[in-house]
């Protein structure tokens, strides 16, 4: 059975099949979710023990990792899958158009959490497993590594193959948890933002005060808060960490003139992609520098004092901000988190009790992309699309892919997703015709491997 045969005739029991593993809300974040991570892990185990493949589950009872394996082929390459079923919180609720886990087909898109990131993106991969072996033996030795952390940092994953590093000894490593550039046009990444996230906490007062009696001498912790993170960035978007932009090196001429021939144009990314007013950041660099070259400093929520409905006049004692850094080549996580430390504890009034928890870092990345799997990618995308591969970089983070790397094998970072598919967002979608296309890419990039 050829792929294209698989994908006419599997089409419907596979899209079942996807909507069953998205209903399952493996949000990592959350602990009253642990059983439903467990849920995801196990029935996408059973999923692969009913593909060929002899699948376990590793390292946790809550988070596991799933590892499978296809019958072995000798003299064959081998291929690491790479991929996560833990989703993000789905919040806020009331903006999604249908609920995030009761996967909803409209205008040739499921709509769901996790459909991009990365339940679809994975699904596709193990689909054009299931394409290829229909008829027989893999064309290529596969094994999967598919985690539950990686939208927490993947401690499981990474305790793991700090025990077992021989487990990402492979000749390709493939990793489908990113998008095309735009519609049509596939992509290749050749670097990954690092990240470095934080909980910052400040403490002014034993305890709540009543605003009235107190209010005017009593420190509010909101207030030093704000005060702290409104001097870590400045208007113009440059970070104010001293040290932090040493090791940032700008893209090549090379690089930067292959980004200009790419199909952008800001006004569109402006009102369809980001839906703001303005774009911000700093002056005289292009938006793909941007959110691929620059480091980024973001204040993700606030918490402390009254947030309730209603009023309630209270100087609050404590509050806490989470934020994050994403890092780009060359900078290290460690080194910036005690960049941070530092320089918060410099801008804090001597009245604020400050505590930095430090909730999970990464590394970035920078791939070579010349490698022969990259042959091999290529000539799949160009035999579906028609047309040549785009080398960029991804804003994001992939925190494993560091370790993946330690055996030797090349990471192919790529994957079908589209840039308006709203990953972390509500009314996350991954397009069917992008999913489909994924199968017959992996497929064949299974079988070129097989062939290499």
């Amino acid at each position: 059975m050829t792929i294209e045969n698989f994908v006419h005739e599997s089409n419907k029991t596979t899209l079942e099949q996807l909507d069953a593993f998205l209903r399952i809300p493996s949000i990592s974040t959350s602990p009253q979710h642990d059983r439903d991570c467990r849920k995801a892990a196990q029935w996408l185990a059973d999923h692969l023990d009913g593909a060929g493949c002899t699948a376990t589950l590793l390292g946790s009872d809550t988070h596991p990792v799933v590892w499978a394996e296809s019958p072995h082929v000798p003299g064959r390459p081998t291929v690491l899958v790479y991929g996560h079923y833990d989703v993000q919180p789905p919040d806020p609720l009331d903006l999604w158009d249908t609920p995030p886990f009761e996967p909803t087909v409209r205008d040739g898109n499921v709509y769901a959490r996790g459909a991009t990131d990365d339940k679809g993106q994975v699904f596709s991969i193990v689909a054009a497993y299931q394409a290829v072996t229909r008829s027989g033996s893999p064309p290529v030795n596969v094994k999967f590594l598919i985690e539950g952390q990686e939208e927490t940092g993947s401690e499981v994953l990474t305790d793991l193959l700090h025990r077992e590093p021989q487990r990402v000894a492979a000749d390709a490593v493939l990793v489908s948890d990113s998008s095309y550039y735009a519609p049509g046009w596939p992509a290749l990444y050749t670097a990954l933002r690092g990240i470095c996230y934080c909980e910052i906490t400040v403490r002014t007062l034993k305890s709540d005060l009543h605003s009235g009696l107190y209010g005017g001498v009593a420190p509010n912790a909101h207030e030093a808060l704000v005060r702290i993170l409104g001097q870590l960035k400045s208007p113009n978007g440059r970070i104010r960490i001293p040290g932090l932009y040493e090791a940032v090196e700008r893209p090549s001429a090379a690089e930067r003139k292959a980004w200009k021939q790419l199909p952008f144009n800001e006004r569109t990314y402006r009102q369809r992609e980001v839906g703001a007013k303005a774009l911000t950041g700093i002056a005289g660099r292009t938006p793909l520098e941007r959110t691929w070259a620059l480091p980024t400093f973001e204040i993700h929520g606030i918490t402390g004092g009254f947030t309730a409905e209603g009023a309630k006049t209270v100087i609050p004692a404590v509050a806490s901000a989470k934020v994050s850094l994403r890092l780009v080549p060359r900078q290290r996580a460690k080194t910036v988190e005690r960049q941070l430390r530092k320089r918060v504890k410099e801008l804090a009034p001597p009245y604020a009790q400050i505590s930095l928890d430090f909730v999970h870092g990464a590394d970035p990345v920078q791939a070579d992309v010349t490698a022969p799997p990259f042959d091999c990618i290529r000539r799949a995308f160009r035999e579906v699309e028609r047309r040549e591969v785009v080398s960029i970089r991804s804003g994001g983070s992939i925190p494993i892919v560091p370790l993946l790397a330690t055996g030797g094998a090349p990471v192919v970072l790529t994957g079908v997703g589209l840039p308006d598919d709203r990953l972390h967002a509500p009314n996350e979608k991954l397009s069917l015709d992008q999913f489909w296309k994924g199968v017959r890419v992996f497929g064949r990039f299974f079988e070129l491997m097989g062939a290499s």
